[in-house]
């Protein structure tokens, strides 16, 4: 708890509720820093909302809708402007990706208040940066960043984006996931899993169907499953069918509880091609389950321990992936071992910490 004589208060900025990990964090902080005693204040540019959240909500998609797009920039902008001045806040915190660099120009030196706080959620830089260190520095002068791994941290100081970069990991509810995970029965039987959007190639999927086309486990019977979607979806199924494996890879489109499958699963297999920190391996190791990752950057090799708690793979090697998963299938010894210690290995990531280490951050 904050100990003040008024509210401390806060406002959480972001693209949406819904999603990605970015918006998940978002929210779950909402909801700790509530109960903690803080006013907390949600913000976001795009009406789409999933997330459970704690909190005022000004939802700036929803404002002018059917205007041209140059009317609509505007008209958000001052509706956001007008919201931070009114509140006069004690502090914010911005979950967005800012590739618009005008527009974050003008926030850093005409909106936000000087105890502003930008997350970077991702490895690809320039979804946060302008490339040129000048011009990075331009807008953001002496703003607190606040990195999701220390690559991602020491990334940053290396390019010289910002001058002052703390870290910290992104929490996960483990109170929240242990009831989860028992809300429904996955009809399912073994079965491995991979989860995350088909929008665009980060996440590889195809590569994974390939290693696992040329694994022990089509001929154990052991199924793929994949969570999510978008519009890279049927490239992956017109894939299976070229593979022959299409009765054994199954996908589920977007599961708004995914906690089951991470239960019930084998194992959960990441094979992006980079990362920032990735949900899905803290959330598949609370519910128990080990995980197969390349080691790509950014946050594998910060969570997993290489046969402790899941194997990490070279990075992008295929020919690895595939023995890894024959390890996980082949060596009961190994396995058990990493099972075991999956969920003691993410107890630092829980949101009573995390969330700690939050307030101590924006009162210091």
């Amino acid at each position: 708890m904050i100990n003040r004589n008024q509210t401390y208060k806060i406002a959480l900025i972001g693209d949406c509720l819904a999603g990605g990990g970015a918006e998940k964090v978002h929210a779950l902080l909402s909801t700790y820093f509530q109960k903690a005693g803080l006013e907390v204040h949600n913000c976001i540019f795009v009406d789409w909302i999933s997330y459970d959240y704690s909190g005022s909500l000004l939802n700036l998609g929803i404002i002018n809708p059917e205007s041209n797009v140059a009317k609509r920039k505007i008209t958000r902008f001052f509706e956001l402007k007008t919201f931070i001045k009114e509140n006069d806040f004690d502090a914010v915190i911005d979950f967005r990706m800012r590739t618009n660099f005008g527009l974050e120009f003008l926030l850093s030196n005409f909106v936000y208040p000087k105890n502003t706080f930008y997350t970077v959620h991702s490895g690809i830089l320039e979804f946060y940066f302008p490339k040129n260190s000048l011009l990075s520095n331009l807008i953001y002068k002496n703003r607190k960043m606040v990195a999701v791994s220390k690559a991602i941290q020491n990334l940053i100081s290396h390019k010289k984006l910002a001058k002052n970069v703390s870290q910290l990991y992104n929490p996960i509810d483990l109170t929240a996931i242990d009831s989860l995970k028992n809300k429904y029965a996955v009809e399912e039987t073994n079965f491995i899993l991979a989860v995350g959007s088909m929008n665009s190639d980060v996440k590889q999927f195809d590569k994974l169907i390939l290693a696992y086309s040329k694994s022990v486990l089509p001929n154990k019977n052991f199924k793929l499953i994949v969570l999510g979607e978008g519009k890279n979806l049927m490239k992956y199924e017109n894939l299976t069918q070229e593979l022959g494996i299409n009765d054994l890879v199954i996908f589920k489109g977007a599961v708004e509880n995914p906690f089951p499958f991470y239960k019930e699963a084998l194992f959960t297999v990441l094979s992006s091609k980079n990362e920032g920190f990735p949900n899905v391996i803290i959330e598949s190791l609370a519910t128990e389950t080990p995980v197969i990752s390349f080691d790509c950057f950014s946050g594998p090799n910060e969570i997993l321990v290489d046969k402790h708690n899941g194997i990490l793979v070279e990075n992008q090697n295929l020919e690895k992936l595939t023995e890894a998963m024959n390890s996980f299938v082949e060596d009961a010894k190994l396995y058990q071992h990493c099972k075991q210690n999956a969920k003691p290995s993410v107890a630092q990531f829980d949101i009573e910490i995390i969330g700690k280490q939050w307030l101590e951050l924006i009162v210091s």
